[in-house]
């Protein structure tokens, strides 16, 4: 097959068309060959004649026409680096295309080069490159481009090659020829003094090959700058003498003097990617071992701290993702709550390895985690993207498409040898979907059962970091001959990995792959990574977001063909949170609507000493201010039938890995939003996986750590797990067995609590006094309401509803006075402390507004939306019952709650 590539994309011509208006009205340079001999070094030399101001006056121009911010002045890289005639400062200005990963950037990039020569007479080029990935695919790109720019340009010659060492004649070539000149370099290449283009060398009778380069005065192409935007990064690209440098990238880092962007949202809404959706793969109800991430070291003067991710039980009782910092010597039971941690005490916190010891023997390194089943979540995402490759390639086969899987891993011993785990996994697992699928077997392999070890290929780069700078080293997982047509089908030939004769169909890879390297029809990215993966979304996205193409090169356009799935080792809503983040920090405005004028200003509720003093509030002090002591009773005989009635109804599902698929969708300028397209999918059942521990201690712990703490005898803790028929749900998923009982044991206990409790006066009482001492309470402006009929005034409310409700007090002709109870005004409740919101003196009066005379009513009231107690949280509703008890039936003062001030 052959791809093929249409001249006429306007989205294309508009990022070709920025660059060459830059240059406006600067003359066609032909060659001179004058320049051969009128410099030290003999060369022909690229030329530009227009002055700082002509260039900046095009540079906003052109960003004017692509509605792009103006920039005011030129920006420079300037460094010190050594030409032929000694020690001299180099400036050059920098120019930056931002366009989508998948939309033709290197194409863009190549067409762009010959515009420039054709409009300009510019000739000498080199496109620097941060790694090998990108630099194969710079010049698979150049190869297959070649004949449609020959048709394109009328037969325009040019040559491309890659830089090397060992034919420094290419050099001489580059410098002396008239012709359009691609060298495609490392940077790595030309970043050390040692590099063999800076030493002088009798191959070229004594010159020093970089000083042929200078005197060519190249335009450099920066392919993906971002990786070079360290200072030694700059004085390697000074040392070419460059005319100017073009950035090409999706993500830049520093996009110097932005002349064209393509941003990700108009990609997508335009349909030139493929729409993504994502199945996120989490485990799910699963808290049987203690997890543990350690997501972050951090050093501060003398004091070494660590950031970790860990299931903690809450005050409810739940169990939740928490993080919290640790330091050397503390114990993370106190800071989960839970007992299973007590063995996890920081040992050893070391910011030079970025790890974390634990007394137990536990180490992490920054991005691990133990207590969960990676193995079980690298299955399940192996068997889900198998089981969605199967599929797409049933539905496109009939159109000509090879459908592609890709694997980011980020740790190569998990998969390069015969019995790494990812490797035993993915042929087992391709196994067992394969054989769901013979026919489709059949036409595309040539037989029903399929070796696993056939359809797979792989590429992996040595990645290390000196001096801040990412350095990718060609490495192939082995010395076989497998291994180097592995390599060179995926790197250099992408038309045979496209075409159904060539079985690999599954590419295993990690960060070497991020950038420079994508394939049309990568349909799938499967993220197995065991650490926290340093490559961004945006990135894992971009190998696989180019449209579809068929046998015969052709593009395909249509949208429900064009859908990468990522399946991600988290959930979905995790992922698209990160990808979100990623898009924000680059694409939306900063920015923010201004706050009211007063919003953020402090203010002061004063207590009005008339009323403080009046008989009326007296009064309403004098009946509402004792404390009582609450006595219950517990039918235990009850309490045990009631819960095990209730527990033999209730499903706990086992552990297991669970997926769910979204497809995003663009909202607004900025921002992708999830919609949900299938339903939480079971993809391992991890049932009877983990020891069973002692069910009737954990029991016991949960009443006791969860808020409030209560107490059950182990007798009947044990009575209701004898009892109960769903008792395999316990050897199933014994942690979470342990708290949906004690959840349901808490109801039905604090039920039968509130329903027989009575109070009694304990001879104590809340002081008066307290209102005056301060006589005055500050909040912040906004929730300060003025008020007539109030003790204090303004009145600090929490909420609308309680806004709402004071209105109502101050239009009410016979409430007298008021006061919202301060938050030190409780009544102790088997629940906790309840505090009442307002204390209200009401005085009868008649049809027509006046006095009766009859005694004053005192009455406590609670605020809530509703009179429908099944609205309220079950808490809130056995608060407002023991409010009633204690205000009501022990103090003889009225109470009642929701929205209104009954009549």
């Amino acid at each position: 097959m052959k791809f093929k590539f249409d001249a006429h994309q306007e989205y294309q011509l508009q990022a070709i068309q920025a660059v060459v208006n830059l240059f406006a009205g600067q003359p066609r340079v032909e060659v001179d060959l004058s320049a051969l001999v009128s410099g030290p070094v003999p060369a022909i030399a690229n030329r530009l004649d227009l002055d700082e101001t002509a260039l900046v006056d095009n540079l906003r121009s052109v960003q004017a026409e692509g509605g792009l911010p103006p920039d005011t002045a030129l920006q420079y890289i300037e460094e010190t680096t050594d030409l032929v005639a000694g020690s001299s400062r180099v400036r050059f200005a920098n120019f930056s295309v931002e366009m989508e990963t998948g939309t033709g950037k290197t194409y863009v990039e190549l067409r762009t080069i010959l515009e420039l020569h054709r409009s300009y007479g510019m000739r000498k080029f080199i496109i620097v490159v941060p790694s090998i990935a990108i630099r194969e695919g710079i010049l698979k790109s150049l190869q297959i481009t070649a004949e449609h720019f020959r048709e394109l340009y009328t037969n325009l010659p040019y040559r491309y090659y890659v830089y090397d060492s060992g034919n420094l004649s290419q050099v001489r070539q580059f410098a002396l020829s008239n012709g359009v000149e691609i060298m495609i370099m490392t940077l790595a290449s030309f970043n050390k003094d040692m590099n063999v283009i800076k030493q002088s060398t009798d191959r070229l009778a004594g010159a020093t090959p970089i000083h042929l380069v200078q005197a060519a005065r190249p335009i450099l192409i920066l392919d993906e700058p971002q990786n070079m935007e360290s200072r030694k990064s700059a004085q390697a690209l000074a040392a070419l003498n460059p005319l100017f440098a073009l950035r090409y990238s999706a993500t830049h880092r520093n996009p110097y003097n932005l002349v064209h962007r393509l941003t990700p949202y108009e990609a997508y809404r335009q349909g030139l990617v493929k729409r993504i959706e994502v199945a996120g793969m989490e485990e799910v109800d699963n808290a049987n071992l203690p997890f543990i991430e350690l997501r972050k070291i951090v050093t501060e003067k003398n004091r070494v701290r660590a950031s970790l991710v860990v299931h903690r039980r809450m005050a409810n009782g739940t169990i939740r993702e928490a993080v919290v910092t640790v330091k050397p010597g503390e114990n993370l039971e106190g800071k989960t709550n839970r007992s299973d941690y007590a063995v996890f005490i920081v040992e050893e916190i070391n910011p030079g390895w970025d790890e974390i010891r634990f007394s137990n023997g536990v180490t992490l390194k920054v991005g691990e985690s133990t207590g969960h089943d990676k193995k079980a979540i690298w299955e399940a995402q192996i068997l889900y993207t198998l089981e969605e490759h199967f599929i797409k390639q049933k539905r496109l086969h009939a159109l000509g498409i090879k459908v592609l899987s890709l694997f980011f891993i980020d740790r190569v011993d998990n998969y390069v040898n015969p019995d790494s785990t990812l490797r035993l996994l993915f042929n087992r697992c391709f196994r067992q979907v394969a054989a769901q699928y013979p026919q489709l077997c059949l036409a595309i392999w040539a037989q029903e059962v399929v070796d696993p070890e056939v359809v797979q290929g792989s590429y992996f780069a040595n990645r290390r970091t000196k001096a801040g700078e990412v350095v990718y080293e060609e490495s192939i997982t082995g010395e076989s001959q497998l291994d180097r047509q592995a390599y060179d089908l995926i790197m250099k030939d992408k038309e045979r990995l496209l075409s159904f004769s060539e079985p690999v169909a599954f590419i295993f890879s990690h960060s070497a792959l991020r950038e420079g390297w994508d394939n049309p029809n990568v349909f799938q990215i499967c993220t197995l990574n065991q650490t926290a993966s340093e490559v961004k979304k945006r990135q894992e996205i971009g190998r696989g977001v180019r449209l579809a193409v068929d046998q015969s090169g052709d593009r395909n356009h249509e949208e429900r063909v064009n859908v990468l799935t990522v399946v991600a080792n988290q959930s979905y809503q995790e992922y698209v949170s990160r990808l979100q983040t990623e898009l924000d920090e680059e694409y939306t405005p900063t920015e923010q609507a201004p706050r009211p004028t007063n919003a953020r200003q402090r203010g002061q509720s004063r207590l009005k000493k008339a009323y403080y003093l009046s008989s009326e509030f007296f009064g309403l002090w004098e009946a509402i201010k004792h404390k009582t002591r609450y006595l219950v009773q517990i039918d235990s005989q009850k309490l045990i039938s009631d819960v095990v009635a209730e527990l033999d109804k209730t499903i706990i599902l086992p552990p297991r890995i669970e997926m769910t698929k979204v497809l995003l969708e663009t909202r607004e300028e900025y921002g992708f939003t999830p919609m949900q397209v299938s339903g939480a999918k079971t993809m391992i059942d991890l049932a009877g996986r983990y020891p069973l521990p002692n069910l009737v201690a954990l029991m016991e712990e949960l009443l006791e750590r969860t808020a409030p703490s209560l107490r059950l005898s182990r007798k009947t803790l044990l009575e209701i797990y004898k009892r109960t028929s769903n008792q395999q749900s316990a050897l199933n998923n014994p942690q979470e067995f342990a708290n949906v009982t004690v959840g349901i044991i808490r109801r039905h206990l604090m039920d039968q609590l509130v329903a027989g409790i009575r109070y009694e006066k304990i001879g104590a009482w809340y002081e008066m006094t307290r209102f005056a001492d301060p006589d005055f309470l500050e909040s912040w402006q906004e929730y300060l309401v003025p008020a007539e009929h109030s003790l204090y005034d303004p009145v600090i409310l929490d909420s609308d509803a309680e806004r709402e409700f004071l209105q109502t007090l101050e239009r009410r002709r016979d409430v007298k006075l008021y006061v919202k109870l301060p938050k030190w005004f409780t009544v102790d409740t088997p629940v906790g402390g309840y505090n009442p919101d307002w204390a209200i003196v009401i005085e009868p009066i008649d049809v027509h507004g006046q006095p009766t005379g009859e005694q004053q009513v005192y009455l406590v009231h609670e605020t809530k939306d509703t009179t429908d107690p099944d609205k309220l949280r079950p808490d809130e509703w056995r608060r407002i019952q023991c409010g009633e008890k204690h205000f009501k039936d022990t103090l003889g003062v009225e109470f009642d709650w929701g929205p209104e001030l009954k009549e």
